[in-house]
């Protein structure tokens, strides 16, 4: 693994990203409250990419890891996680490519097509056609563990939240502007990206809708359920086996 490189983004915060191995250009895009080291690199699941034939290119998402956490809901217009995403395809100059997401990786990776990208192939991990168009009560849910903790509606999920922030060092201004620069998408927008796309999902994941219905919506979906729930999954080896599968 390559030491962290660091480019300037649309609005000048930096945004950190890693590489590692060589070959086909593959972006992999990590989940909320997580960054690339936990949700790709120690599982794993970069390194066998990697062994495919890929240069995988792993950012951490604004406010996350070691990229800029602006407090400021200046720095939090709407679709700021894919204006971040393809100002880093433009910085390192890349024309095909093929592009991988997580939850909000994935929904970053949708968002990021909505507004033109075309890689090669895509993967969306751990999304159903809810958490893709809306968010909506998840994305409430979040809000208002994020902002209330233990007091939350949901005091478990509350606790949770609260805890994985402080684990990693997460802002929780930063974590609210995410939320707050969501978009949403419509399936006439899902319907015009023809990329030939894998959605995969854990056979317990239920967090964000169908991921059935989300590859019907795409001309080019196709959908692979695995092993484990919405956090589970991503250690697994079933999600590993189904991304390098697909991307071979």
């Amino acid at each position: 693994m390559s030491d962290i490189r660091r480019f300037a983004s649309f609005d000048g915060q930096e945004i950190a990203y890693q590489v590692l191995g060589a070959g086909r250009p593959t972006l992999m895009i990590h989940g909320f409250l997580a960054d690339a080291q936990k949700n790709w690199i120690q599982p794993g699941i970069a390194a066998a990419v990697a062994a495919v034939g890929r240069q995988v290119i792993l950012p951490d998402l604004r406010g996350h890891g070691a990229s800029a956490a602006p407090t400021d809901l200046a720095y939090w217009p709407a679709d700021a996680l894919a204006l971040d995403q393809a100002a880093l395809v433009a910085h390192l100059g890349l024309t095909d490519y093929d592009l991988i997401g997580y939850s909000l990786g994935a929904r970053t990776a949708v968002r990021l097509m909505v507004r033109g990208a075309r890689p090669g192939k895509a993967v969306l991990g751990g999304m159903g056609e809810s958490g893709i168009m809306e968010a909506g009560d998840r994305a409430a849910l979040f809000e208002d563990a994020i902002r209330n903790g233990e007091a939350a509606a949901d005091p478990r999920s509350g606790r949770l939240i609260q805890a994985l922030m402080a684990q990693q060092g997460l802002k929780r201004e930063a974590m609210l502007g995410v939320l707050a620069s969501f978009a949403p998408t419509t399936p006439e927008d899902i319907a015009a990206i023809k990329v030939p796309t894998l959605v995969v999902s854990g056979d317990r994941d239920f967090d964000n809708g169908s991921p059935r219905a989300l590859a019907d919506l795409l001309p080019n979906g196709k959908v692979e359920i695995v092993n484990g729930d919405h956090i589970t999954a991503v250690v697994d080896p079933s999600l590993t086996a189904a991304i390098t599968r697909f991307l071979r």
